[in-house]
């Protein structure tokens, strides 16, 4: 059944002839690089821990250096070397405080799921959201929490902290969660870790994001907006958004010229 995740429509909201290229064209310039291998090997650190789904004499460091060794051979891009070798130092230091630091900032929590997968009906349309969700846990008051784990370098600034699109990640899964789960919304909060490479301090940080009703449906009505044009073949190339940030990686190529 077609389906939409929230990094489709995050490209589709940059712009949706990008999102023809990725999603639809299956056309990819970017496969990865260090910064992905590291986020990676941190976030199965992550659920290792908390599923105990590791050898017991293994410890929160040697586990980080076998999962970047595991996710740096899989890239097939020209490596950085000196960058590889901090990162091995930078997530050595991460690893062993990400868990203690969860249960010092929620107190006892219990396990629900770690990468929950979600494939849900959307009302009205026939079509799915798709998405996995890092972490779910219930704390001793009975509420559940929705977290996902984001690797970044010194940490995030104001602007994106209270960015609506990267909001609307949580939202969305929050949304489809509680409908999976036939679940009250106002009993499920959100929140993104972060975990970062080059911070001298607070190298982990926890804040929540608002997820309440209005946010939800404006989310909602951004993702009905994005299946209707993707449904009637509607790829306008949104060309502030060529350099803007980042730039997009399909910028003056022969993809997007």
């Amino acid at each position: 059944m077609p389906h939409i995740s929230y990094s489709e429509l995050k490209n589709w909201e940059q712009c949706p002839y990008k999102h023809k290229l990725v999603n639809i064209d299956k056309i990819k310039n970017f496969t990865g690089n260090e910064y992905t291998a590291f986020g990676t090997a941190l976030h199965s650190v992550c659920e290792s821990l908390l599923t105990e789904n590791i050898d017991k004499e293994i410890d929160e460091k040697e586990l980080f250096v076998q999962e970047f060794r595991k996710e740096i051979k899989k890239l097939d891009v020209e490596l950085r070397k000196e960058m590889i070798v901090s990162m091995f130092e930078q997530g050595a230091k991460i690893a062993p405080i990400v868990i203690p630091l969860l249960r010092e900032h929620f107190g006892d929590f219990e396990v629900f799921a770690a990468e929950e997968r979600l494939y849900e009906d959307i009302e009205g349309l026939d079509y799915k959201f798709k998405g996995f969700i890092d972490l779910v846990f219930k704390t001793d008051d009975g509420k559940l929490h929705i977290l996902d784990y984001k690797t970044c370098s010194w940490g995030w600034s104001r602007n994106q902290k209270t960015d609506k699109m990267l909001a609307y990640q949580l939202v969305l899964y929050k949304y489809f969660f509680a409908q999976k789960y036939e679940l009250d919304l106002d009993d499920i909060e959100v929140h993104f870790c972060l975990l970062k490479r080059t911070a001298k301090k607070n190298i982990v940080e926890i804040f929540s994001t608002t997820s309440g009703a209005r946010r939800t449906k404006h989310a909602l009505k951004l993702m009905t907006r994005a299946i209707g044009t993707i449904k009637r073949k509607i790829h306008p190339k949104n060309k502030t958004a060529c350099t803007k940030g980042y730039g997009c990686e399909f910028y003056r190529t022969e993809h997007c010229k």
